[in-house]
């Protein structure tokens, strides 16, 4: 039984690679409207033939690798399970230890361990195809260095949150799902106050913005915005991409507005500004506060489906899968291979509220600039820094884009401004 659902699961995750494939290198969408090209929106008018082609051949290498290596992480999840791995690994841990919180220690080690080896080798080739594109300028030790400390970081949540459920799950196997929901609701907000304090800061370093003429103009748009004036900091991400990026991270007094360096180096003043203002449009709206709020009706539902989900399968198939009752630690497999599917069946709406909030901060920002030039300048280089598809195909959007695809958010900006060509005019003459 188990090498026949083995068999059946690798065909269906072949079959599922191929329909990936054809659909993002062969299927034609994301072609710019006809009534788009030749204006600020079009790529062709502000990128290079070799970086049209660059950003054409990386963003599709990275779909695809997207939509495979979730599914193929499902795959290794059941694998697992039907080889017996779990199984010894559940073995060792009980040999080991008499308390479960010491027996989670073990198996999670293991487990972890495991999937950091069987994954590694498409991670570096991930690192391997940034670096060639030209965007990652992370040396293989820095690299290295921080797929460790993720290992490490994520070796630590996961013996806390595993601890904890399946300590419930032995207390009680009909309501584990709805204690550990409220128990999550403390514990992500704790999360999510340490994060900028105690968990960014193991990958970068983190200070004050440096440029004293820039943090004035900055400080002066806060004001304008009514928005606490020491939240601004830079990152030192130079040494590890060619992207720009800035974001908004934690809540209370624990919250920041975080540029990179590589934003500050490579854009005007003008355009960090309309950055700046983005992010502030974030702050004002209190969008992180909305975002809880989803999360926390969003874990409600996915552990209550996962709950019953976690109780059909067991029941049915518990002994293919060598799980012989819901809180064995030998079960985690499952869990994490249910919860993960979950939250990619969930991405499309997740990612349209998302969208929907960048695209306010997006008016939010132009409302509080007024500079609609700076706008569009910036998402062109944004574009042009990362190698971004502007007009992503359907299911990437869907799946993929937290952001508006920058052809959306330039047409936004542009259609408001029918003289934003006469605009960028005078600021080069401003400019010489």
């Amino acid at each position: 039984m188990a090498k026949k659902i083995g068999i059946i699961t690798l065909m269906l995750f072949g079959v599922y690679a191929v329909g990936m494939y054809f659909y993002i290198f062969h299927s034609g969408s994301g072609d710019i409207p006809e009534v788009l090209k030749g204006t600020v929106a079009d790529p062709a008018v502000f990128m290079s033939p070799h970086e049209l082609l660059l950003s054409e051949d990386f963003s599709r290498i990275r779909n695809f690798l997207f939509f495979v290596a979730t599914p193929l992480e499902w795959l290794i999840y059941a694998f697992i399970l039907l080889l017996g791995i779990s199984r010894l690994f559940e073995k060792k841990a009980t040999l080991r230890a008499k308390t479960t919180l010491f027996q989670t220690i073990i198996y999670v080690f293991w487990l972890s361990l495991l999937m950091y080896i069987v994954l590694w080798p498409l991670e570096y080739y991930k690192y391997y195809l940034s670096k060639d594109y030209g965007i990652s300028t992370q040396t293989f030790p820095s690299w290295m260095r921080d797929g460790l400390v993720d290992l490490g970081v994520n070796y630590v949540m996961s013996i806390v949150v595993m601890s904890v459920i399946y300590g419930l799950m032995k207390k009680s196997e009909k309501k584990w799902w709805f204690y550990t929901w409220l128990l999550s609701i403390p514990f992500s907000i704790f999360v999510m106050f340490v994060q900028p304090i105690i968990i960014d800061p193991l990958y970068n370093d983190f200070y004050p913005l440096q440029n004293k003429e820039l943090e004035a103009k900055i400080l002066a748009l806060a004001d304008q915005a009514k928005i606490p004036s020491d939240h601004v900091y830079e990152v030192n991400m130079a040494e590890k991409t060619n992207a720009l990026n800035a974001y908004v991270t934690g809540i209370g007094s624990n919250s920041r507005i975080v540029l990179w360096d590589t934003t500050l180096n490579r854009l005007t003043d003008k355009e960090i500004l309309f950055i700046m203002a983005h992010e502030m449009g974030h702050y004002v709206e209190k969008h992180i506060y909305f975002g809880m709020a989803g999360y926390i009706l969003l874990t409600f539902i996915g552990l209550w489906l996962t709950s019953k989900i976690m109780r059909w399968i067991i029941t049915r198939y518990g002994q293919v899968l060598k799980i012989k009752k819901l809180g064995d630690i030998g079960s985690i497999p499952l869990f994490l291979l249910i919860t993960s599917f979950l939250l990619f069946a969930a991405s499309p709406l997740t990612n349209y509220f998302s969208r929907y909030q960048e695209s306010r901060a997006d008016q939010y920002a132009i409302k509080l600039t007024g500079d609609h030039a700076a706008a569009v300048s910036s998402f062109q280089k944004l574009t042009k820094a990362g190698l971004s598809e502007v007009n992503p195909p359907i299911l990437v959007k869907w799946f993929r884009y937290t952001h508006p695809p920058m052809l959306e958010r330039i047409y936004s900006v542009y259609k408001d401004s029918p003289n934003i060509e006469q605009e960028k005019k005078e600021e080069r003459k401003k400019g010489k």
